[in-house]
């Protein structure tokens, strides 16, 4: 399991880390900072899926104006560690 750490812009998460099995699945993924009652939510249901699903679900949800939501940095980290895995 290769685990990854993602450091948001914009948002009030400072740390987003994650894990990405070697069935290309999902898994522990938590934010540090943030609203923890709907960032717990999304590590939830997030857990086991395929990653690319769920970049693809989260690009460009917006929090509050900003341009982007923590769900949208959690899309950005997905895409960039499918992309450093060659998989995206």
């Amino acid at each position: 399991m290769k685990e990854y750490s993602f450091a948001p812009q914009g948002v009030c998460a400072k740390q987003i880390t994650f894990s990405i099995d070697d069935a290309g699945k999902l898994h522990n993924v938590q934010f540090m900072g943030g609203c923890p009652g709907n960032l717990q939510a999304i590590g939830k249901l997030v857990e086991g899926a395929e990653p690319q699903k769920i970049a693809d679900m989260l690009r460009g949800n917006d929090c509050r104006g900003r341009g982007t939501s923590c769900a949208d940095q959690l899309s950005i980290a997905l895409t960039e560690a499918l992309n450093s895995a060659g998989v995206a």
